[in-house]
């Protein structure tokens, strides 16, 4: 049976991109169409690279562009709430990269339009549609490990001193918060459920006014933890681990999920490994495009609701540490 073919456009045309192109060619019927940025002539070379028919030297011109059914947004943090809304409007389904927004009353701004005008918007969290993390979910959803009380994730890489660089700029959306410990949060989010009940911080912020790492404990209802730490400062082990009343599941530098271990007491070990070349980007853009050809506005796996919940408590952290973007000033 052959899938219909969705069109993709990619807004944005940096590292980012570069890779979701490359993981987009291991995605079955998706076909990307166009580019757009501000820039026409890194647009064209982007284009060249990847075999693009068409690169613009705006987002205008891409939204105007009639063959293209969803664009991928990979533009800087601060970029994406416009970039989104003028998209939506133009009746393109959006996949935007994360951190969503700025803040929630971005997110809340893009997801009330994408509902009000019925297109389909989803958050670009590759991590949760990679086959071992699936196969997570649904160990935790047989209830191999019980009750789950605990969670344990960290995603933390040192860039070096680079004051000039775009994660240690206020401006740019910059800090461990929003590029590293969108991750742990949300993984944190898909194993609860829900949002924690209390939450303590503590930060470091740097020279440059931005968060260089911090550590997290969310408290949820019945006593359940979890202890997430990021960093752009610190080269970090970036596993996670969730623990139950009947044992624990292990997931290996779990952003990028080619394994996964699950541990029951009592019994052997049961390792899944994925054995994919590509970094994974492809299954983010499957989801995506299933939901386009089943005519769904948003992804069951993750739920816009959620996606505006987990940018309510990344707000929620910054307030505690008095750290606040240029966005913010807008709210």
């Amino acid at each position: 049976m052959t899938v219909k073919t969705i069109n993709w456009g990619i807004a944005g045309p940096g590292g980012i991109a570069s890779k979701f192109a490359t993981d987009l060619a291991h995605a079955e019927g998706a076909k990307l169409v166009a580019v757009g940025g501000r820039n026409l002539v890194k647009a064209e070379s982007f284009a060249s690279k990847f075999n693009i028919p068409r690169a613009y030297g705006s987002l205008e011109e891409l939204a105007a562009d009639e063959e293209v059914d969803i664009v991928y947004i990979g533009t800087l943090h601060p970029a994406h709430k416009e970039n989104a809304l003028m998209l939506l409007r133009a009746g393109k389904a959006v996949l935007c990269e994360k951190p969503f927004t700025m803040n929630a009353a971005e997110a809340e701004e893009m997801i009330q339009l994408a509902r009000q005008s019925g297109v389909f918007l989803m958050e670009a969290m590759w991590t949760r549609y990679l086959p071992p993390i699936r196969k997570v979910r649904e160990w935790l959803a047989e209830g191999h490990i019980g009750e789950v009380r605990m969670v344990k994730a960290d995603f933390g890489f040192n860039i070096g001193w680079a004051p000039e660089s775009r994660l240690l700029d206020p401006k740019l959306g910059g800090g461990a918060l929003l590029d590293a410990g969108i991750y742990p949060i949300s993984f944190a989010s898909m194993v609860f459920g829900e949002q924690p009940t209390n939450i303590m911080s503590s930060a470091r912020i740097g020279q440059t006014g931005v968060d260089e790492q911090f550590s997290l404990l969310f408290e949820y209802e019945g006593g359940r933890t979890a202890a997430l730490n990021g960093a752009v400062q610190l080269g970090m082990v970036s596993d996670a681990y969730i623990y139950g009343t009947k044992g624990y599941i292990h997931a290996p530098n779990f952003l990028f999920g080619k394994s996964a271990t699950l541990h029951v007491s009592g019994s052997e070990p049961v390792r899944f490994e994925d054995g994919r070349e590509q970094s994974g980007y492809n299954f983010e853009a499957e989801e995506a495009m299933n939901c386009l050809r089943e005519g769904k506005l948003e992804s069951a796996t993750m739920p816009l609701d959620e996606t505006l919940a987990i940018m309510q408590t990344l707000d929620t952290i910054r307030s505690q540490w008095g750290l606040r973007y240029p966005a913010d000033e807008q709210v």
